[in-house]
């Protein structure tokens, strides 16, 4: 079974990544989100806490040239749901699940970013009350066509303890990046130390040089209170 840091501490660039699981004991779901930055426009962030989530914004709104792609609500709650992306399709989501769709719906309307060369997949999650949780990876074709969108839907039925799945946004570091490959990467987290280290630990797996910030949330299932965390390399 794989790590989660020995995957990142030997990646210089996962850029975006999401990390669903359940704790050892069973009784917790844990949510991690990071984001990485190779230009001075992606490195100038923050996570913000709001009403229903966190955004990101400028840390220097001076350094900001295109918001586009950079600015959103990378997690929302709706209905004691939690919804996790790398970018504004948390809002398509959100939007899809208050009007009575759902998750797969949702994101039949979307594909991946537009940013050519690289078009990075949109990486999206939705965690139940219950610690069930769906994945889902939005991307080229093989072959990097961009002609052709390729959604690929990840459903857990119910958590497992001890286990949880990571997806990101890129392999690795790349001109033009290597998008992710195959299905979530199973992740051991059975011994793992309490919420507050192994978030610490992820943090400071991620390559120093690119790492902008990460967000990590802890909930006990059938429960609607969240602890949360939030590292910005900025602050």
């Amino acid at each position: 079974m794989n790590s989660i840091i020995e995957i990142l501490k030997n990646n210089p660039y996962p850029g975006r990544g999401i990390f669903v699981g359940c704790s050892g004991d069973g009784r917790r779901s844990i949510v991690l989100y990071f984001i990485m930055g190779r230009s001075v426009n992606s490195r100038n962030r923050v996570f913000e806490k709001t009403g229903d989530g966190i955004r990101t914004k400028a840390f220097d709104p001076a350094k900001l040239t295109d918001p586009s792609l950079v600015i959103y609500n990378p997690v929302r709650f709706y209905a004691a749901r939690m919804i996790v992306t790398n970018g504004d399709q948390t809002d398509t989501i959100h939007k899809h699940l208050s009007s009575g769709g759902d998750f797969r719906s949702a994101l039949l309307t979307r594909e991946f970013e537009p940013d050519k060369p690289n078009y990075t997949p949109r990486i999206s999650a939705l965690i139940e009350p219950d610690g069930s949780y769906s994945l889902s990876i939005l991307k080229t074709a093989a072959g990097g066509d961009p002609s052709c969108c390729l959604r690929s839907f990840f459903e857990y039925s119910s958590p497992t303890p001890g286990l949880g799945h990571f997806i990101s946004t890129y392999q690795t570091d790349g001109d033009p990046l290597p998008s992710f490959a195959g299905e979530p990467i199973p992740i051991d987290i059975r011994d793992a130390d309490s919420f507050e280290t192994f978030a610490k630990s992820v943090w400071e797996a991620l390559n120093y040089e690119n790492k902008v910030s990460l967000y990590a949330a802890e909930t006990e299932i059938l429960k609607d209170n969240p602890k949360e965390i939030i590292f910005n390399k900025n602050e």
